[in-house]
């Protein structure tokens, strides 16, 4: 038996991106996402978990990711669940297992496949408005959401096909991460070569010089009772938002390396947001001489973690708050509690 996780988390993910385009807006012409009111660079928490999805299914030989991509499209909802239901008609001793403590509901289900035999005619009964045992698919779509798709176990979903209508929401959360420093955009007057079939065209390559981006976010135990996240699926998210950054292939998202993962884990029955949002406890600045247009890397800055390690330092041990803090950094980043 799996074991879901009991205590919830609030973490601080920072990351660097380097002469490229973290996160490209389009109503802007895919230029970088600003906040030109303060010259700051911003980047979605979709873009983060995007990054996630696709080193998770990169390093897996299973079929574990529900909200995937086919080129540069997202594969349907509707498409994804029918083709992962049909499977499931299919294998027996899948079935099986999915309703290991539900016979009535596996016998409605083998009625169903024997009348039909084919999984795509099954597939129409059970979606059906006249089908009446819908709470029979939700138990099926429960069984896949915590044995099969770990990013609808982290980041939740919303199912809206007929007969499996249901949202879940992810026990993982993040919200969208802005830059520390004020962000210089490299002149959209480079050009790049676009390549179609036989022939070229030409457009506009937008890029920032520097950014170092921060994220503020939370693992929720209570939500972790839906959707069924793990202290595995935990621990595979930690190496996850660390190893899918500087991983990603794409040419316009090089240049992008993690700096620090900060954990605070509460004590049990601990809630989210103990201490607000991370980031107001880590003050940036360039460094003497160097003016905010000239910041081009991590060491034209100053990054002080003193006020957010004095809270934790002193929210840390028999009687507080946190019950773990877990850290990792790279090599030119030193932190300790």
């Amino acid at each position: 038996m799996k074991e879901i996780i009991k205590n919830s988390s609030d973490f601080l993910f920072i990351y660097e991106a380097i002469q490229c385009n973290p996160n490209g807006d389009p109503d802007q012409e895919n230029k970088p996402r600003m906040d030109y009111a303060t010259n700051t660079n911003l980047v979605t928490d979709t873009r983060v978990k995007r990054f996630i999805r696709d080193f998770l299914k990169s390093n897996s030989p299973d079929e574990r990711v529900f909200v995937d991509m086919e080129g540069n499209s997202k594969v349907s909802v509707d498409s994804k669940l029918k083709a992962v239901v049909k499977r499931t008609i299919e294998n027996t001793v899948e079935l099986e297992k999915a309703f290991t403590d539900s016979p009535e509901s596996l016998k409605v289900y083998q009625e169903v496949i024997n009348q039909k035999k084919d999984s795509e005619e099954v597939w129409k009964e059970i979606t059906d408005k006249k089908f009446k045992h819908k709470n029979v698919n939700y138990e099926l779509l429960a069984y896949l959401v915590k044995e099969k798709f770990i990013d609808i176990r982290m980041f939740g979903g919303a199912f809206a096909v007929g007969g499996f209508t249901k949202a879940y929401t992810g026990a993982i959360q993040l919200n969208w991460g802005y830059s520390f420093n004020k962000v210089e955009l490299i002149d959209s007057s480079s050009i790049v070569t676009i390549m179609n079939d036989d022939s070229s065209t030409f457009g506009k390559d937008y890029r920032v010089h520097y950014s170092l981006l921060g994220f503020n976010g939370t693992i929720n135990a209570p939500a972790a009772k839906t959707t069924g996240l793990t202290e595995d699926d935990v621990n595979e998210f930690r190496s996850a938002i660390w190893e899918s950054i500087p991983a990603s292939p794409t040419r316009s998202k090089l240049n992008q390396y993690p700096k620090v993962y900060l954990e605070l884990v509460y004590i049990d029955g601990g809630s989210n947001g103990q201490f607000g949002d991370l980031r107001n406890l880590v003050e940036v600045k360039p460094k003497n001489g160097i003016d905010s247009k000239q910041v081009r890397k991590l060491s034209d800055l100053e990054i002080d973690f003193k006020p957010l390690l004095d809270l934790l330092k002193s929210n840390k041990g028999e009687g507080k708050k946190i019950k773990e803090i877990i850290i990792k950094t790279s090599p030119e980043i030193s932190i300790e509690v």
